[in-house]
């Protein structure tokens, strides 16, 4: 029979297989407001790209009247004028005229009659100013560009601003429904549909701005999302019904899921919040002194009816779902009140506690460590996190991060089952790898202590030529301790010494193993 919590997991299962169809709208939006807001600035963009060009033109085309012409208001001088307005569509007249506005000549012989609408800017990189103006006979402002001649006579070029928005249309351009084009301090040139706060828009409005490269001409632009958003009904409708299809396929196999397991996920989360994993500590012996140096803390899974269940039949499962995270976590609490005390009396005992891969994805590890560990009588110098090599560390970038952090603690780091996984000794001392720990499978290799093994022997050869301490694991007979003391590897843990042990039994042997003087040096010979 299906237990409680199975059926309300369940349930919840079922609720979320059909959070797609709930979430359509949501996408659906998020992609219509980008692509829309993608539309709507390339056409926002294609306008100041005219005025530019527009600008530029009318500038070359007054060096090229002035260039040419030796004196103003002469035949030479209409002559060019001329033509120039035959080869630019876009300029509509040009004037000379002194400082105070009194005119001196101007194209089809007669004057210029317009009013000004805003004060002259200057042309970063150039000598001419623009400004706004109003051209009698001429339905939209027009840009005055101006150049200087002389000491008192200034040519100007008037042209239009921007021919795309020019007449009233409807939409203006493309979708949008509010343009303003104006000069970058704010004087208006060309507004199209209702006036617009665009500081004060909310969010189901569209706002674009788009600059016209070094000319001081700027476009401001948007529409009304919920107007635009209509349009994508048929694509709305598609969208829900593959979220449908998802949901009853999503629901399909979770049922068949739940039929075949108990929910294994469920159940460790449940017992992670419980305080069922419970820490077990091994001790790491020094094999030439005979001392107690240290501990690896490995995890119990210790159920309310008093079953321990070992890590093989979870741990798996544990990283593979992210869970085996929170357990660390929850680990490390306990050890800094379980061991808080003997680490205090004996500044130089060691404590060995596993991390996983994604430890190392998450990048939070560094500050569980310190929120943990910070202030408490475990100091950071006698911590020591093993990664395990049975998995590969995809990111090195994120591991290399990691560990630096660690190293700046002062915390050490082990590679645990060395020699059996996806890195080789040389990779191990880039990372900054401070100690191996040779796997069970290879010492179980040492049948006799005087007869070579020579895997043993090359990873011992070559952790001690990079500088790398070694710890030997799962030391199980009298020959293989004797063998890797001769190798002068003295530091082993295994069953020879101790299984993992409870917190009681544990403290119970480290006491009688801890040297009377208070503070004394428990491992002897083990680095800092």
């Amino acid at each position: 029979m299906r237990s409680k919590r199975s059926q309300i997991l369940i349930v919840v299962v079922a609720a979320l297989a059909f959070l797609p169809v709930l979430a359509v709208d949501y996408v659906l939006d998020g992609y219509a407001k980008s692509r829309e807001t993608n539309k709507l600035q390339s056409a926002l963009d294609a306008i100041t790209h005219d005025s530019q060009t527009i600008v530029q033109d009318a500038v070359l085309s007054l060096r090229r009247i002035l260039h040419n012409s030796p004196s103003l208001c002469t035949p030479t001088f209409f002559t060019n004028v001329n033509l120039e307005l035959q080869q630019s569509i876009y300029l509509r007249q040009v004037a000379v005229e002194n400082a105070e506005g009194i005119q001196y000549c101007a194209a089809y012989g007669s004057g210029v009659n317009y009013r000004v609408l805003s004060g002259s800017l200057a042309i970063p990189g150039h000598t001419e100013t623009l400004s706004v103006v109003e051209l009698e006979g001429e339905a939209t402002p027009l840009l005055k560009i101006t150049q200087q001649f002389g000491g008192n006579r200034a040519v100007s070029a008037f042209v239009e601003a921007a021919p795309l928005v020019a007449r009233e249309v409807t939409p203006i351009v493309g979708n949008m429904r509010h343009l303003v084009v104006s000069l970058t301090n704010g004087a208006p040139i060309i507004i199209r549909g209702d006036a617009i706060d665009f500081a004060a828009l909310d969010a189901d409005y569209i706002f674009v701005r788009s600059f016209a490269g070094d000319i001081p001409i700027k476009a401001e632009a948007g529409a009304s999302f919920s107007a635009l958003r209509s349009s994508y009904a048929e694509l709305d409708f598609g969208f829900t019904a593959v979220a449908c299809l998802m949901g009853v396929l999503v629901l399909i196999l979770m049922l068949k899921y739940a039929r075949r397991t108990d929910l294994p996920s469920f159940d460790i989360e449940r017992a992670i919040v419980a305080g069922e994993m419970k820490p077990y500590y091994q001790p790491v012996m020094n094999l030439k002194t005979g001392k107690l140096i240290g501990c690896e803390v490995l995890v119990r899974w210790v159920k309310r009816n008093g079953e321990v269940v070992p890590p093989g039949a979870f741990i798996d499962y544990a990283e593979m779902s992210g869970l085996a995270v929170p357990m660390t976590l929850s680990l490390m609490e306990q050890v800094r009140f379980d061991l808080e005390e003997l680490c205090a009396e004996v500044p130089d005992f060691k404590v060995s506690i596993n991390l996983f891969e994604g430890h190392f994805r998450d990048g939070t590890i560094v500050d569980d460590i310190q929120s943990i560990f910070g202030g408490s009588g475990i100091r950071y110098t006698q911590l020591v996190f093993e990664i395990t090599e049975r998995r590969p560390l995809d990111d090195r970038d994120a591991v290399n991060h990691v560990v630096s952090a660690m190293h700046k603690l002062g915390v050490r780091i082990a590679m645990d089952d060395a020699g059996t996984g996806h890195s080789n000794l040389a990779y191990l001392h880039t990372l900054g790898i401070d100690i191996v720990k040779i796997d069970k499978i290879f010492v179980d290799m040492i049948r006799d202590p005087h007869v070579p093994v020579p895997v043993i022997d090359g990873l011992i050869s070559m952790a001690k030529d990079m500088d790398i301490e070694i710890i030997a694991e799962g030391v199980e007979t009298q020959e293989q301790a004797l063998y890797l003391r001769a190798k002068n590897v003295y530091f082993a843990q295994g069953y020879l010494f101790s299984p993992p042990l409870k917190l009681s039994s544990f403290l119970a042997l480290a006491n009688a193993l801890k040297p009377s003087a208070r503070g004394s040096n428990l491992n002897g010979d083990m680095a800092a």
